[in-house]
């Protein structure tokens, strides 16, 4: 009880006097706001048309004439650690979240679990009588924990939100999405053929949930927190979006470039005589070559014809998005909730460059250190945004959405990672409508800002845990304020995958490094200086003006990447920090049992068959006309599968969505007991470190097909359409059959897959042992 009871008790009920007051529930404060905090993914500033951008953004659009745009806010340059600093107030190291949730490396500052002195604004509000609901991406639980039976400490039930609808990973498919709904995995409830793509869908979930609540408790007010899976590969859109934007890119990068500054100044988004800063500005020793931006005017006619496509259909998304949007902001308007609710419009870091130079129709290769091909890049051209492509554009376009800084995300040392757009919309707080802010704040600030507009602070204790004072500072004071007066903020590093760069008053200084180059001696990174107040764009380096400056600045880094956990610095390539052996509730073995009638087993906790030998063996009885899937991991775009069709038995090995498929088949299987499995044997590594090898197909202890097969040594997605026995669920692993493509006709007993260094016949029997047959 928070007090004490003030009744009377006596032994007769009657003759006693209740007190319910140290039994109610808290309640918000008179007036307080509704909050709906839309997080788009991987969108630099350049990129929308309140800041110039050439992507028709109306709702956008329709919310920065009402409220106001932000031209100095600022993320940590990637999704899981600026989605931690919203959901806590704090530095996304003082969070354990200095990186991406599968790239987690068991330090203070990356441990990925949040700190029990870090709460969340989930669980503040929800102690001070608000409804919370959490829709679309979260990319903020351990991959150990994206399971059924893992731990449900880090999902969004355990964090403070009454309501989950969305995907735990980083990425999905938009139009066969890894779906959760509260603490449990689903499949999306209709088919891309009937109109289902997961922008539309979350819309309709955030509606359903605000007008649930409103239906019994309207005085109540609500946060929402909107995460669509735009702006993020796959860049996926209905076609009518796409054919919207045609020949709209044709210009090319660097010419966007020009335009679009031009364009951002003339709307005061940036200050007259902003320079636009050099594409790939880093010393040739330093650069990370997979993010090189091609000149336009050195590209091939298929090459603009391609890349001008890739940016048609991002711009598509990113619209199509934002219409989504619009229905949940008709919605509020139509029942009277729109004047009194806070709204943040933003995005959680600069453009991506993880589409290489060339662009790629599957961006899993990037995770795969695997090269995008141009040629059969080409082949899709008229499938990019459809369920067919896993596509992103190239880095040229990524640069020019981050326009005018250097770099894109990635980057925290440069704006281009990290200045990001931000509209807030309040009516009835905010009385400028339609103007700009310049002061510089960050993601950090955001929980502050959202307690000060309710009027309520941070408590001291949650849950019985002495907290962590929030980081960041309240933008609340710009909201009336002048467009360039003072802003409240002083200070702010940033790290990011061996980046470094910190902001002081005014001015910033920023280390030379690339992520992911591997390249470390970081106490040997050149630093530049930049008086951002001054030069915007950071294109004039003021190092050797300023030394003294710069190293006031080099030392508050340090101060603040110490108070923070920033250290160690980590700049490894990207397939060796999401392959790091991570503790898994379960012990590691080498033989793995699946059963049907399962769910999909998350890649996190699934087999790993990644640089090894391994082997398939199912315990199946064939009757005539069995067919269907009797184990499938992964999707169109990576993955494998062993299904019967026609009577036959089916290995597939989709590497990488790369045609053609890899694929063994059998003879018409006889009826009857069998066998049934597959084995790979790892010779060697290939160019691009994929495994290298042969494949045997088995119909028990008969080898009846075998050829060479190569394996991909990276994860077949970054979140991982799962494990499926007996069915293969969201997007189908092969082309030779439609999901599910369930098991029909005999009995699936199930399913061993060994990874030991043991041969297949001499594990059949023990495998079947272990399956138990009826």
């Amino acid at each position: 009880m928070s007090e004490e009871f003030g009744g009377k008790i006596e032994l007769d009920v009657r003759d006693s006097v209740p007190d319910w007051k140290p039994y109610e529930l808290p309640k918000a404060p008179e007036g307080a706001p509704n909050v709906l905090v839309i997080l788009y993914d991987d969108t630099g500033m350049a990129s929308w048309s309140p800041y110039g951008g050439r992507i028709n953004m109306p709702t956008m659009d329709r919310l920065a004439a009402n409220g106001l745009t932000y031209t100095q806010w600022h993320t940590t340059a990637i999704c899981s650690p600026t989605r931690s600093t919203f959901l806590t107030g704090r530095n996304h190291h003082a969070n354990g979240i200095g990186i991406i949730m599968e790239g987690t490396n068991g330090f203070p500052g990356y441990s990925g679990r949040f700190p029990k002195e870090c709460a969340t604004i989930g669980q503040v509000l929800q102690d001070n009588g608000y409804s919370t609901f959490w829709v679309g991406k979260d990319h903020n639980v351990p991959e150990e924990d994206i399971s059924s039976g893992g731990s449900k400490s880090a999902w969004p039930l355990a964090m403070g939100f009454d309501r989950f609808y969305g995907f735990l990973g980083g990425e999905t498919s938009q139009w066969y999405p890894d779906l959760v709904e509260d603490n449990r995995f689903i499949e999306p409830p209709y088919t891309p053929d009937e109109g289902y793509h997961l922008s539309k869908d979350l819309a309709d979930q955030a509606i359903r949930m605000i007008r649930d609540q409103n239906a019994s408790n309207p005085s109540k007010p609500w946060y929402t927190w909107f995460c669509p899976g735009a702006n993020h590969a796959p860049h996926q859109a209905p076609q009518e979006y796409i054919d919207k934007y045609t020949g709209k890119f044709d210009d090319g990068y660097d010419a966007y470039r020009t335009w679009v500054l031009e364009r951002m100044i003339e709307r005061g988004v940036m200050p007259e005589g902003t320079e636009l800063t050099p594409f790939n500005p880093l010393p040739d020793d330093q650069a990370n070559e997979a993010d090189f931006v091609k000149p336009w005017d050195s590209l091939s006619d298929d090459e603009k014809r391609l890349f001008s496509r890739m940016a048609e259909v991002f711009a598509a998304f990113s619209e199509y998005t934002d219409t989504e949007i619009g229905r949940l902001i008709d919605y509020l308007e139509e029942s009277g909730q729109l004047d009194n609710t806070l709204i943040f419009y933003c995005a959680d870091n600069g453009a991506s460059g993880e589409g290489s130079p060339d662009g790629s129709v599957n961006e899993n290769k990037f995770f795969n250190g695997f090269p995008d091909d141009l040629a059969e890049n080409l082949t899709m051209i008229d499938k990019l945004g459809g369920p067919e492509a896993y596509n992103h554009y190239p880095t040229g376009w990524a640069a020019a959405f981050s326009t005018p800084f250097k770099m894109f995300k990635r980057y925290a040392q440069f704006s281009g990672g990290t200045c990001d757009p931000m509209v807030i919309h309040w009516p009835a707080g905010i009385q400028a409508k339609g103007e700009i802010r310049h002061q510089y704040h960050h993601s950090v600030d955001v929980v502050a800002t959202i307690l000060d507009a309710i009027g309520i602070e941070f408590p001291e204790e949650v849950n019985g845990v002495k907290q962590r004072p929030l980081a960041g500072v309240s933008m609340k004071s710009s909201f009336d304020a002048a467009p360039d007066g003072p802003t409240d903020k002083h200070v702010q590093y940033y790290s990011m995958l061996g980046t470094r760069g910190i902001w002081k008053d005014g001015w910033k200084a920023s280390a030379i490094h690339a992520p992911l180059t591997g390249h470390g001696d970081f106490e040997n990174d050149v630093w530049e200086l930049y008086h951002v107040d001054e030069d915007r764009s950071e294109s004039k380096d003021l190092a050797a003006q300023h030394p003294e400056k710069l190293q006031e600045l080099i030392e508050a880094f340090d101060a603040e990447a110490r108070a923070n956990n920033v250290y160690p610095l980590d700049d490894r390539p990207a397939r060796e920090q999401l392959t790091i052996e991570r503790p898994q509730a379960e012990p590691p073995r080498t033989r793995y049992v699946y059963y049907p009638e399962t769910g999909a087993v998350p890649e996190s906790v699934a087999v790993n068959v990644r640089g090894r030998s391994f082997k398939i063996i199912a315990d199946v009885i064939v009757d005539e006309g069995t067919k269907g899937v009797i184990f499938a991991h992964g999707s169109r775009f990576g993955g494998h599968t062993l299904f019967i069709k026609d009577g036959k038995l089916n290995y597939v090995y989709n590497f990488l969505g790369i045609p053609p498929e890899q694929t063994f088949t059998s003879g018409v299987l006889a009826p009857g007991a069998h066998a049934l499995g597959m084995e790979f044997v790892r010779e060697s590594a290939g160019e691009h470190g994929e495994s290298i090898g042969t494949c045997k197909l088995y119909v028990d202890d008969q080898i009846v097909a075998e050829g060479p097969m190569r394996a991909q040594i990276g994860k077949f997605t970054l979140c991982g359409d799962g494990l499926c026995i007996g069915w293969d669920s969201a997007d189908a692993v092969s082309g030779q059959y439609t999901n599910p493509f369930p098991f029909e006709g005999g009995k699936l007993l199930g399913v061993a897959i060994d990874v030991s260094e043991e041969q297949y016949l001499d594990l059949e029997l023990e495998a079947l042992a272990a399956l138990a047959r009826e």
